[in-house]
């Protein structure tokens, strides 16, 4: 299990292998779903059947799940969130389960198929969006390497892209392991900025959920860290690298004195 987290995860735990038949597809998706009457969704007077697909990210660190089914002929995909098993059935059985999870209102992603249409060709909503989307890397960005020559150059000294936590895969873009300071670099679109995060317009349902997604994993991440005696010091890429590292000083000043 460490070496999955550091490393992140292997082609066979989320790749279909090579060569599979379409009823051996067929089956690992019904076993994975615990049976085909969980697959079958009904949409006005046709029965869709549903399927989970599974992508990593381009950073090699994280598998995604989405749900997929086809509408009208074309392909249609609803996201699900981040999977982290060790093997391929063990991440189509976790996105199962979140597919069939209710939220408060009593509703589940399920109940988003036949409503919900994401383009054939891909989960973008256009090509620019997914040349954004493969072209936003996972580390080294402008504003982290801007704030890590300023820190650098008054002193500090850190390590880059570790997980503090033994066990927890998380990574922070600076680290100051003596005195438990984790420096978290977010881009304003990514993170959810309040000043300057503009909701998108297409494909709304996907767009707010990932992002929500993502600041709710970075509140778990800063009281995961906060538990654990780490000082958590998150700073905007709209942030001046000057202002940046004078909060990062600060932090690990006042940690080393503690």
């Amino acid at each position: 299990m460490t070496k999955w987290r550091a490393a992140g995860p292997d082609d066979s735990a989320w790749r279909c292998p090579p060569g599979m038949s379409k009823a051996d597809r067929a089956t690992e998706q019904d076993r994975a779903a615990g049976g085909r009457k969980n697959r079958a969704v009904s949409v006005g007077t046709q029965t869709i059947l549903v399927s989970v697909a599974l992508r990593r990210k381009r950073d090699g660190r994280r598998v995604y799940a989405y749900l997929r089914w086809s509408d009208r002929g074309r392909t249609a995909e609803r996201y699900l969130g981040e999977v982290n098993r060790t093997t391929r059935a063990g991440n189509l059985a976790q996105a199962w389960g979140l597919a069939a999870t209710q939220s408060s209102e009593g509703r589940s992603p399920l109940s988003a198929v036949g409503s919900v249409e994401m383009p054939s060709a891909s989960w973008a909503s256009s090509t620019a969006v997914r040349a954004v989307m493969q072209g936003n890397k996972g580390r080294d960005t402008r504003p982290e390497l801007a704030v890590r020559s300023s820190a650098h150059a008054v002193g500090l000294r850190y390590r880059v892209g570790v997980s503090p936590l033994p066990g927890v895969r998380r990574t922070a873009d600076m680290v100051f392991p003596r005195v438990k300071v984790a420096v978290f670099v977010d881009g304003c679109f990514w993170h959810g900025c309040p000043e300057h995060h503009r909701p998108a317009r297409r494909n709304a349902e996907f767009w707010a959920a990932k992002i929500g997604g993502n600041v709710a994993r970075d509140a778990d991440t800063d009281a995961r860290l906060q538990q654990a005696g780490w000082t958590v010091v998150r700073i905007w890429e709209h942030e001046s690298p000057t202002t940046a590292v004078s909060r990062i000083s600060a932090a690990v000043r006042g940690s080393a004195v503690s």
